[in-house]
């Protein structure tokens, strides 16, 4: 349903095409996210070999203009700017996301109803454009913006006008306004960066954009709508709009562990590619290279993403297989090929066995979180935008679900399936379909269903890792050291989440009458307790050894311990 809505709504006129541009043509950008400045200057001289010609600074560098008042903040933003410009990269984008929280904005302005700005009054756009020249100037490197403009600390949209009465015209008016100075008096770049949580968000999108007066204001579009899911659809949006657009990717897997575990899944981010590089509008692609702290990709197996992401550019017919082949050549070498590929092949189907539950996310920015996740049962679920959202599941499970009926009226937890839930705000017509039923729904059948997927998972991580042993006595020991380091982190994942998906949902059905009790239910709960205790206790002896971001790997092991201790209060209380 919603995805149908979304197509209706991407019926717009196609006045921009660079499809015919040449090789090396158009953006290629990367995102550094981490305030970790040695591995962002390691970052910024890698991107020369991937011919990169767009940088941008975001989250924990700068993530509103506004920080750049902080002199520590326009120092470190002004200096990798240098650093960026001095490797050739020609265009240094900082991220900003507008209104800012009330409380920025003066009193004086803020005489609409329930103390909200008054947009009509010309005197606050003034003071609106002089302070964004103020920010401007204090970061004289930079070459643009990237504007966040829906979902701010002050809704624009919730600011009172007469003048404007949409919702569409308030978010342009911000626009329109940050444009007259960037682009207009400063001459540099400014891409909107536009994604929605919703079909009537994406609807604001599209009409704000209509009311965006400044032709060279460019776009920034999520590869998938929402957020970055590996079994998300690919952005019906991209390409439909009447403005360039440059795809935006998380080659940093915030949601799919971060690179802290094996991200080397070429062939994935080569389909998504393949797909929007042929797209009239789109005008290239930028790489987020991070996820917080000291989890860059650069210089790590996981850079295999952005080799992908490069080589799709410079041909557009190019396999996957010589994507794996080329880099995995160049980096290791061609006596450790063949192993190597066999387990960089492996990631994508062990990560999404492992942080997917049968074709929905169930990890909580990556971490271990079944029972207090409220979004993986809602506003995550992949089903949002499928129609008919069905899903075929593989990993040994081999059968189709429906989304709604059969995976998430399973899985969640009953507080999270009612209407006063978040469910009902997400996704209220599910519950209108009465496709969800509140009370406990977990049972043997979908059981034996999520331990086959996580078994298939160890499984596979399993073999991963012997594989990278192979290459044990052929690769130099630093090189080895990182890959059996990489994999055996998401063997131990794989173990970690086979066990405590034994344990959870084992105990939830053993709250639930015994006809529903599968035969040695209580012994097979007690044995993954033991196994979380043993998988807990090998995670503990690599602490120090892995990049930490938003996502803490050994975090995941305290985690489980919680858990093991709460369902074994459970089951001796019965």
């Amino acid at each position: 349903m919603i995805i149908k809505k979304l197509q209706a709504l991407c019926l717009l006129p196609v006045l921009f095409s660079i499809n015919s541009l040449a090789i090396g043509d158009g953006v290629r950008g990367w995102i550094i996210l981490s305030d970790n400045m040695d591995n962002a200057v390691k970052t910024i001289k890698a991107a020369k070999e991937y011919n990169i010609n767009q940088l941008q600074l975001s989250h924990q560098i700068i993530h509103d203009l506004r920080e750049v008042k902080d002199k520590t903040v326009c120092a470190r933003v002004n200096n990798l700017a240098r650093i960026a410009h001095s490797e050739n990269i020609d265009e240094v984008l900082v991220w900003d996301h507008s209104f800012y929280a009330l409380n920025y904005y003066p009193d004086c302005f803020k005489t609409g109803p329930e103390g909200t700005i008054d947009l009509d009054n010309a005197g606050f756009w003034e003071w609106y454009k002089e302070d964004y020249r103020r920010m401007m100037d204090l970061v004289p490197e930079i070459d643009g913006l990237v504007l966040t403009f829906i979902e701010t600390g002050a809704y624009a949209e919730r600011q009172y006008s007469v003048k404007m009465p949409t919702p569409e015209e308030k978010l342009a008016a911000v626009v329109n306004a940050v444009a007259d100075v960037v682009i207009g008096e400063k001459g540099k770049k400014l891409y909107i960066r536009t994604f929605a949580y919703s079909e009537e968000e994406y609807a604001g999108i599209v009409g704000c954009i209509k009311h965006i007066k400044n032709e060279k204001v460019a776009l920034m579009i999520k590869e998938v709508p929402h957020d970055f899911f590996l079994t998300h659809p690919n952005d019906p949006f991209i390409g439909r709009l009447d403005r360039p657009a440059i795809v935006e990717f998380d080659t940093g897997n915030e949601y799919n562990g971060q690179g802290v575990i094996a991200n080397t899944w070429a062939g994935y981010v080569m389909n998504r590619w393949k797909d929007f590089i042929n797209r009239p509008n789109v005008a290239g692609y930028v790489a987020r290279t991070d996820r917080y702290g000291t989890t860059k990709i650069a210089g790590t197996p996981n850079e295999i993403l952005l080799y992908a992401l490069k080589r799709t550019t410079e041909d557009r017919f190019i396999s996957e297989d010589q994507v794996y082949d080329e880099f995995i050549r160049s980096r290791y070498g061609e006596e450790v090929l063949q192993p190597l590929k066999s387990a960089f092949k492996k990631s994508f189907d062990i990560i999404t066995s492992i942080l997917y539950t049968l074709g929905t996310n169930t990890a909580d920015h990556s971490s271990l979180n079944y029972e207090f996740n409220k979004w993986s049962y809602s506003r995550h679920v992949s089903g949002r935008w499928i129609d008919p959202p069905l899903v075929f599941v593989k990993h040994d499970v081999n059968k189709e679900f429906h989304y709604w009926k059969d995976v998430i009226n399973h899985i969640a937890p009953s507080r999270y399936k009612t209407m006063d839930s978040p469910l009902c705000t997400e996704a209220k017509h599910v519950l209108d379909q009465g496709w969800i039923i509140s009370s406990e729904q977990m049972d043997s059948t979908y059981y034996n269903y999520i331990l086959t997927e996580k078994q298939y998972g160890v499984k596979l991580a399993s073999q991963a890792l012997a594989e990278v042993e192979k290459t044990k006595n052929i690769l130099p020991s630093k090189d080895y050291e990182e890959l059996y380091q990489l994999f055996n982190r998401t063997y131990l994942t794989a173990r970690l989440h086979e066990a405590v998906c034994t344990a959870y949902y084992g105990n939830r059905i053993f709250k639930r009458e015994k006809e529903y009790h599968p035969m040695n239910l209580k012994e097979r709960v007690i044995s993954s307790l033991d196994s979380i205790q043993k998988i807990s206790e090998e995670m503990r002896l690599l602490k120090n050894t892995y990049p930490v971001g938003q996502y803490d790997w050994l975090g995941d092991a305290g985690k489980a311990l919680q858990y093991r201790d709460w369902i074994q209060v459970e089951l001796s209380d019965e």
